[in-house]
């Protein structure tokens, strides 16, 4: 199991080193000077060549990509151009948005998957199956900004028990934050659920086919306690890969909806930072998210080991 671990560490460590050379190139290539932008097009050039001297923008590519990662592994993401503040700052604000919304997103999706997808694969080929899965199918095919915009007319407006947008922030406690990140966790929820259903019960129809679940049925159990203590285990394989994919496009790419919302989460702050260009912005949280997605790949390589015994073995 340890060796099975650092196999997979020096991996996350070479994704990480080959995804911060993609990063920064492709944030150099982009046309247009921040410099350039701040001081307007007016601008002399001897003001945005000294503009450029103070951001570091003067320096070689090789030499600002070196600063640049040395910096992030002591913790440093360097200054924003536009508001002049610790990038690590920014980040950590946003993140106290972003991260509990994700997890509270994967938290509902989960609870809704999970039942679900156990459900209709244990009434397989019924009218409850059949209907499950439509439901899951138009859960899939809704946009959820558009399911977000529903959500806000409904219970923000309408009924007014929700608000329709903003954060209050964590001061006044969890409750009132909670319940700002509601209406935006059930729209980014939705379509996740409906997959993970889907995948839940795809792998359990498989798992239930095997020569083991037979072997059970045939020694006197039921097909629910067949289900539940020998085919749930090994359909679990599909499902935690599904389960880190979903909550690293939660963390990352919930940019619509927080514009939504107008919550002041990580994909705001990209938004702002692009349409400012705030580059050593979003080449930090852009590598920032990377390693979460990378970080959630490895957690989930090692719970694969965790449920799958052979894994270890080998």
């Amino acid at each position: 199991m340890i060796r099975f671990a650092l196999r997979r560490f020096v991996s996350l460590a070479i994704s990480l080193a080959v995804a911060s050379v993609v990063v920064f190139v492709t944030i150099e290539i982009v046309p247009g000077d921040p410099a350039t932008f701040m001081l307007g097009m007016g601008a002399s050039p001897e003001a945005v060549a000294a503009l450029r001297a103070q951001l570091g923008l003067d320096q070689g590519p090789v030499e600002r990509y070196l600063s640049w990662v040395t910096g992030m592994l002591r913790g440093d993401f360097g200054i924003s151009y536009t508001y002049r503040t610790p990038v690590a700052d920014m980040v950590v604000d946003r993140l106290w948005v972003s991260l509990p919304l994700a997890l509270y997103a994967l938290a509902l999706s989960t609870l809704i998957a999970f039942p679900v997808g156990i459900w209709a694969a244990s009434r397989r080929g019924t009218a409850v199956d059949t209907g499950v899965m439509g439901a899951t199918q138009l859960g899939i095919a809704i946009p959820n900004f558009w399911f977000a915009m529903l959500l806000v007319l409904v219970f923000a407006v309408n009924l007014r028990w929700f608000s329709a947008g903003g954060f209050p922030g964590w001061q006044d406690g969890p409750g009132p934050a909670l319940r700002a990140l509601t209406l935006p966790a059930i729209a980014l929820a939705l379509p996740q659920a409906a997959i993970l259903a889907r995948v839940m019960r795809s792998a359990l129809i498989d798992t239930l086919g095997e020569d083991f679940v037979r072997t059970a049925r045939a020694k006197g159990l039921s097909r629910g306690q067949a289900l539940r203590h020998h085919a749930l285990r090994n359909a679990m394989i599909p499902v935690l890969t599904i389960l880190g994919l979903q909550f690293s496009f939660l963390l990352a790419g919930a940019i619509i909806i927080e514009n939504v919302f107008f919550l002041p989460g990580l994909g705001r702050l990209i938004f702002q930072a692009i349409s400012q260009r705030d580059l050593i912005v979003v080449e930090s949280v852009v590598m920032l998210l990377v390693f979460a997605v990378i970080l959630v790949t490895f957690l989930v390589d090692l719970a694969y080991a965790a449920v799958d015994p052979r894994l270890r073995r080998r």
